[in-house]
């Protein structure tokens, strides 16, 4: 296991705390601009800044064709987890829909049951903590109907996250380019995205200025500077450690909505937040101990 260093641990602070604002970011963004849209600009740009990461650090592309296969299936799906969060600030706010993306934790273990996994009895209790969290957080008792349908489609973008993370897993087995797979999932993601702008969507190049500031840090900052940092930062932290601080992304987006939208939340919804963090800590150490000595794994944020 890799040993924490200070470095480390201030590398993956930043990196969870420009995650975090730029759900801040995203929901100013909606007021001027659809979803389709910010979705395409945010990740072309990420693919720009990744771009000379790719071409200088990496000497060039892998055209290798399960390479490229490779790139176009996670690219596919990070688009459709992008595009399903995106929506979601058409109804919900900022700090709920960080902390329902942040249920991918929960949905990984989850889903390896159906690959042969055993799960450890303590992260069937984060399971069951982060069920209960997402309740407080998403439904009202006194009105089970009422379910905001911006929750639905976060949790659904945290299902195909959680699809995403298993799917990196996987490539990272076959010796696959982490740098050059996550500018192909950006270039795939815009593309899909911008298809999808000009089809179902008018967008308006004042509209597009005037969500300039959002798209620049949500595009540049999350996905282009925040990645980088993510890569330095893993490699000077142990990997359950890493795992913890990235996952503060959440809080720091209910921080940022805050400071930046004064956007506040009911006491029965900072429950199931602070439920649902727990939660996400004991799935982390759950992982740890289910961990050889041996082991050296690496993990996906």
């Amino acid at each position: 296991m890799r040993k924490t260093t200070p470095k480390g641990i201030i590398l993956l602070l930043i990196t969870a705390i420009i995650w975090g604002s730029s759900f801040v970011a995203q929901e100013i963004g909606m007021k001027s601009i659809d979803a389709f849209t910010f979705t395409g600009i945010r990740t072309t740009l990420g693919a720009l800044i990744l771009l000379p990461v790719v071409l200088i650090v990496n000497k060039g592309f892998d055209r290798r064709k399960n390479t490229l296969l490779a790139g176009l299936v996670l690219g596919i799906v990070f688009s459709v987890a992008q595009n399903f969060q995106q929506f979601a600030f058409y109804y919900s706010t900022s700090g709920k829909i960080a902390f329902i993306t942040a249920f991918y934790m929960f949905f990984v273990p989850l889903f390896s049951v159906f690959l042969g996994k055993k799960i450890k009895l303590l992260t069937w209790l984060s399971i069951l903590m982060g069920l209960v969290g997402l309740f407080f957080l998403c439904i009202n008792p006194s009105d089970l109907t009422a379910i905001n349908f911006g929750d639905i489609l976060a949790l659904i973008c945290a299902v195909f996250y959680a699809i995403q993370i298993m799917t990196i897993d996987k490539l990272v087995e076959k010796d696959i380019n982490g740098i050059q797979l996550s500018f192909m999932q950006f270039t795939v993601a815009a593309v899909i995205s911008i298809v999808l702008m000009f089809t179902f969507e008018h967008p308006v190049i004042a509209d597009i200025k005037t969500a300039a500031p959002s798209l620049l840090y949500s595009g540049i900052m999350s996905c282009g500077i925040a990645y980088t940092l993510q890569i330095v930062g893993q490699k000077h932290a142990n990997p359950v450690v890493a795992s913890l601080l990235m996952c503060m992304e959440s809080v720091f987006a209910v921080i940022a909505a805050a400071v930046v939208l004064h956007q506040g939340m009911s006491l029965r919804e900072g429950a199931g937040c602070v439920i649902m963090f727990a939660a996400i800590i004991i799935s982390q150490l759950s992982e740890s101990l289910s961990r050889r000595p041996s082991e050296d794994p690496s993990t996906q944020a």
